[in-house]
């Protein structure tokens, strides 16, 4: 299955990066495509962006928003058949927007 995976990353520490890649593990050793945010911000702008960043603050670390939220909605909308949400999803409004188009879409919504 294509999965995004969707979690809280502004206001964690290094962008919650640890905690994208142990899911991604996870849904990838059970055999699916995943599309993580926390991978594509750094292949966008490099390691760079989470060295030092103790509170999470993207635009402290060069990111632009809208050029990753973009991308993030533009891989659920044609790509994605399910989003998964990370655990304390519901505090960040770019998880709660993901998962919104999930719904709105049709697409299968797994709490992990």
């Amino acid at each position: 299955m294509k999965i995004y995976l969707a979690g809280k990353m502004r206001g964690v520490p290094n962008l919650n990066r640890e905690a994208f890649r142990y899911w991604a593990a996870i849904l990838r050793g059970e055999g699916h495509e995943v599309f993580s945010p926390a991978e594509h911000t750094e292949r966008i702008y490099g390691d760079a962006v989470y060295r030092d960043n103790p509170t999470g603050d993207e635009a402290a670390a060069g990111i632009d928003g809208r050029v990753v939220f973009a991308a993030d909605l533009e891989w659920i909308c044609r790509h994605a058949e399910a989003v998964a949400l990370m655990p304390e999803w519901e505090t960040s409004l770019g998880a709660q927007a993901e998962r919104a188009a999930a719904i709105a879409l049709g697409l299968k919504v797994i709490d992990l």
